[in-house]
């Protein structure tokens, strides 16, 4: 397999994330990402929270919601990486945006499983464009040597929201309804909107992109579905030839895989086991949004020196033992201290992934492995809410806790049997 980096061999000193914020376009895309994940979030655990609670809905149902938000990302990241990569960035970043406000208002017209379902794939379906475009936006924005510190800046928005959205979802719908959510996150989007309209956005040289996209120049001579084929062919064979961004990759999906038997039954082991509310809940699932975010900041700070392979192994097995911790003792605060390590732990797979994704990928494949990889990672997502949904029927919550911890276990060995690339230091 070809493993050739595409960074230079002189690396300039690491940016900061203070000096990437002086980076105009990097400081509104941040500015936005706020705005917009904290809406999401509230609107997200609101509909969650209703469902449990409200309508009292089984673990099936409830992992449905999940299901129905995440499909259409797996279904349609790689193909919409194709059009990112030729479509103007600022155009589809705003018209995603202002397309997912509107449908953030078919919320409040929501009034049966089926409703809530509907409207959260079709955000899903304009989301799967957004994402990859905001991925070369920000390559394009950030240099070489600040997209570490640029990364960790959108991580730790996407996990503050994930702190503070269940909490603050949890306390709006108590007291005023689930609706105030839904306005919240619709105006979430307008503000991401305007933001965006407000910088100049632009893709590297089109030589650059000549070089890598058509090296024979045949692709463009190919049109319509054909051409469309060429190129979700090409940014996937990238990612298939690079061992080390391959296993990462995986890893990184077998991670969310166990995130996604996990992370909806949440709810119901607070309403089963710890008899709890919803304001228990919003501090349970807070938790694992903070643990990330420390894991992030420390991980970033002490781990330069650590191996990809020893930070995502030690990742995997901090998720295992905080998931035994869930299976073993039922209390608020043991739920709050697993939940913790579990997110901490998840930091372990995210920082590798992030850090090798950006650096070695071409600029003019951005959109499609970074869409490419969204869909891996929301696929994993995906089985793990289906066997979690379907195994709690049968066997408890806890024991779907345990059952996930025994499988991160044995992914474990198989990432290191034949997962990991051979004969590299994989950092």
């Amino acid at each position: 397999m070809s493993t050739t980096p595409t960074t230079p061999a002189a690396m300039p000193e690491p940016l900061s994330m203070g000096a990437v914020l002086r980076i105009p376009v990097m400081r509104r895309l941040w500015y936005a990402q706020i705005v917009s994940n904290f809406g999401d979030f509230l609107a997200l655990f609101a509909v969650i929270g209703y469902l449990t609670f409200t309508a009292h809905a089984n673990p099936q149902q409830i992992t449905g919601v999940q299901i129905a938000y995440q499909l259409p990302i797996a279904v349609l990241g790689i193909l919409a990486g194709v059009f990112v990569d030729r479509w103007p960035l600022k155009p589809t970043m705003i018209a995603s945006d202002l397309s997912r406000s509107v449908l953030c208002l078919l919320l409040l017209l929501a009034h049966n499983i089926w409703g809530f379902y509907a409207v959260l794939a079709a955000i899903s379906v304009v989301s799967s464009f957004f994402s990859p475009a905001q991925g070369v936006a920000i390559r394009s924005a950030v240099p070489l040597h600040g997209l570490r510190a640029a990364n960790a800046l959108m991580q730790q928005v996407l996990f503050l929201a994930r702190i503070a959205g269940p909490a603050v979802a949890a306390a709006l719908v108590s007291t005023f309804g689930a609706n105030i959510c839904y306005w919240a996150d619709a105006a979430s989007f307008v503000a991401s909107a305007c933001l965006i309209a407000t910088v100049a956005l632009s893709r590297p040289a089109e030589a650059m992109a000549a070089a890598v996209l058509d090296p024979a120049d045949k692709a463009a001579e190919q049109k319509g579905v054909a051409k469309v084929w060429a190129d979700m062919k090409q940014g996937v064979d990238f990612i298939v030839h690079h061992a080390g961004l391959l296993f990462v990759i995986l890893a990184l999906a077998s991670g969310m895989f166990v995130l996604g038997c996990f992370g909806p039954l949440i709810a119901v082991y607070v309403r089963d086991i710890l008899h709890g509310s919803t304001r228990v809940f919003g501090a349970a699932s807070a938790m694992i949004g903070l643990g990330i975010l420390i894991g992030i900041n420390v991980l970033n700070a002490f781990g330069k020196g650590m191996k990809n392979t020893v930070l995502v192994y030690s990742g995997l097995s901090g998720i295992a033992a905080g998931l035994l911790i869930l299976t073993s003792v039922g209390f608020v605060w043991t739920t709050i201290v697993g939940n913790l390590i579990i997110g901490f732990s998840v930091a372990g797979i995210i920082i590798p992934a992030q850090t090798m994704i950006q650096q070695e990928t071409p600029p003019a494949l951005m959109g499609r492995v970074g869409s490419t990889v969204m869909s891996t990672v929301f696929t994993g997502q995906i089985l793990g809410l289906i066997a979690s949904g379907l195994l709690a029927q049968y066997v408890g919550v806890r024991q779907v806790f345990a059952i996930c911890a025994g499988l991160l276990v044995v992914l474990i060995f198989i990432g290191k049997l034949w997962m990991e690339p051979k004969g590299e230091a994989a950092a």
